[in-house]
């Protein structure tokens, strides 16, 4: 038999014609997975797989009734950050680190786990194995237009009206004010302005992580106010901070800010955050990194690129301090990887694509067209340090200052916290609850789900 070529060839020989499933959300990382490097690895190998992109409920759904069913159709599937407990719990996911150690053939010698920064940990187990090959890693992150925070009249019309130089905000009154002017601007000016964005849908999840993914923590409400230590409590009665003073002042800041945005913004999931950005209508956003590439630098689909700017988000005056002694976070390192159930059908030749895209050399093209980083080589590659300029430090305050912010906390019980308590929040959206009443109401629900979860005793 003669020779092959190199290590994918010859390991994928023996899997030539396999196809490989896999489901995933359909998000710029995951549609270079399905576009770049799904066919670059069929051509080294001969191995086809086909990546299935969809929404965001759909593609949970999909994955866990096919592992619950134990029906072996997909060979990989995403994992968020924040279900990789509940998986791991329910023995969803094959073990990457041993099932390579098991069968030396199968390892890629381009392919070692300790090149991946920090984020793989919340895909390893306490023995700290691997359970699923990072596949994206950003921030939410406070991007502003360049072009309006530096136009000498809008300058002018700000500090005669406000007192105080545009610039980026540091603290939520600070990035209230800002977004009341450019609101006021835009109207005053007959523009389609705004100014702020507000991810607020009134019946999807994304408008409750983004109040305890990015708004909670700035006030320091940390792990959606449950204190794991204090019996799981949620309400400030036995110990938790989901009624907190703090979580009611962050509600009513961010429910005012929802106010003064774009009308679409109750229609908002983290998607049309991005296209609200990317179209113009907003001076100021949190806004998932994994878009700021597309915002900053694609003119097919941005109204701004090359007016982009990048900063921190806001927070209470006292909440920088607290995270950067390390006993909080600032907002969300959101990310995911691929994962392989252990129904599949196609473990070696599934294992093969994992490592395939886990290596430093597939990482820089990957980040450059969706801005991830999962691996630390990434940083140093001149594409990725060419498009840190365009995105104005993008790439360089998640290197730096990425440590700042956090994943989900490490709650098995993540969805189910959520479905009990989502239903008050989209009322406090609606306006049928206050947020005070609103909040005490969701305390007492998660704590309920929690006593019948069997964690709260």
């Amino acid at each position: 038999m003669p020779a092959q070529a190199d290590f994918w060839s010859d390991a994928g020989a023996k899997y030539k014609g396999v196809v490989l499933h896999g489901v995933t959300e359909s998000t710029p990382p995951s549609n270079y997975i399905k576009d770049v490097l799904a066919p670059e690895f069929e051509k080294k190998t001969g191995i086809k797989v086909e990546i299935e992109t969809t929404s965001w409920d759909q593609m949970y759904d999909k994955a866990i009734k096919d592992m619950e069913a134990k029906t072996g159709l997909y060979d990989m599937v995403y994992i968020e950050q924040d279900i990789i407990y509940a998986y791991l719990a329910r023995n969803f996911l094959v073990d990457i680190t041993k099932s390579l150690k098991d069968d030396p053939s199968l390892k890629a010698p381009d392919f070692d786990e300790s090149h991946f920064t920090t984020f793989a940990n919340y895909f390893k187990n306490a023995d700290g194995d691997l359970f699923g090959i990072p596949m994206e890693a950003f921030i939410k992150v406070y991007l502003y237009r360049t072009d309006l925070f530096n136009d000498p009249k809008i300058k002018e019309a700000f500090k005669k009206e406000t007192g105080k130089d545009l610039m980026p905000a540091k603290t939520h009154e600070e990035y209230t004010q800002i977004a009341e002017f450019f609101t006021k601007y835009g109207k005053d000016n007959g523009m389609e302005l705004w100014g702020t964005t507000a991810q607020a849908h009134t019946g999807h999840p994304a408008s409750w992580y983004e109040f305890f993914e990015s708004i909670a923590p700035t006030y320091g409400v940390y792990n959606w106010g449950i204190d794991p230590s204090k019996n799981y409590a949620a309400s400030v009665e036995n110990g938790g901070q989901m009624n907190s003073d703090k979580a009611k002042a962050a509600m009513k800041y961010w429910l005012h800010l929802r106010d003064i945005a774009p009308p679409e913004s109750a229609a908002s999931t983290w998607t049309e955050v991005g296209t609200t950005f990317a179209a113009g209508r907003v001076a100021q956003g949190l806004v998932y990194g994994e878009n700021a590439a597309w915002i900053a630098s694609d003119a097919e689909k941005s109204k701004v690129v090359g007016n982009v700017g990048v900063a921190l988000p806001p927070t209470e005056p006292d909440v920088l301090k607290e995270v950067e002694a390390g006993n909080g976070y600032l907002g969300y390192y959101d990310g995911g990887a691929f994962g392989l159930p252990v129904t599949s059908k196609n473990k070696e030749a599934t294992l093969l694509f994992l490592q395939f895209i886990g290596q430093d050399s597939v990482q820089a093209d990957w980040a450059v067209a969706a801005p991830r980083i999962t691996n630390t080589a990434t940083y140093d590659d001149p594409k990725v340090i060419e498009m840190d300029k365009k995105l104005n430090g993008y790439y360089t305050m998640l290197k730096d200052q990425g440590k700042l912010f956090a994943g989900a906390p490490p709650f098995p019980f993540h969805a189910q916290v959520r479905e009990a308590t989502a239903p008050i929040f989209y009322r406090i959206l609606l306006g049928e609850v206050g947020p005070d009443e609103g909040l005490d109401q969701m305390a007492a629900a998660a704590e309920a789900e929690l006593t019948n979860l069997g964690y709260r005793k």
